[in-house]
């Protein structure tokens, strides 16, 4: 799907408030209310809106900690591959997943309450998944930025 500078601004605008009513959005990006409906379902139909979503503040609910996790397997065969991704996929504390090119074979945000949650998780599940080799954890000291916001 090839973006204008009108489905752009609906993006923009709907990265910034996913709650905001169409005929608010219309005003906001310079269309009538039908038009702009009808460009919003086309970009959720293209794929291009995935799904709408509450953004939490982690800290507020008890999980206030982000570590950065670094896992190395024992193989990089598709079934330790497999094994390891269903495996994560299982565990809600895991918020992102990553396969890399390069040093460490996967990159885990996790979410915990504190050190010793997260020290539990990984003992608990972490380094209990099999054809995980080791696992090498990053303590960010502070967040400078944080967005799910896509420049469009």
């Amino acid at each position: 799907m090839k973006l204008d500078a009108i489905d752009r601004r609906i993006l923009r605008a709907l990265q910034r408030d996913g709650r905001l009513q169409n005929i608010e959005l219309a005003r906001e990006v310079g269309l009538s209310p039908s038009p702009c409906l009808r460009r919003v379902r086309l970009l959720e139909e293209a794929g291009v809106i995935e799904r709408y979503v509450a953004v939490v503040n982690a800290a507020k609910v008890g999980k206030g900690l982000s570590v950065f996790a670094r896992i190395w397997l024992t193989g990089q065969d598709a079934e330790t591959v497999d094994h390891f991704t269903e495996a994560i996929r299982q565990l809600p504390q895991v918020v992102e997943c990553h396969l890399m090119a390069g040093d460490c074979d996967f990159l885990l945000r996790v979410v915990a309450a504190d050190l010793d949650d997260y020290r539990q998780f990984q003992i608990e599940h972490l380094t209990r998944i099999a054809g995980v080799q080791s696992v090498k954890t990053e303590i960010p000291m502070q967040k400078i930025k944080l967005t799910s916001e896509i420049p469009v």
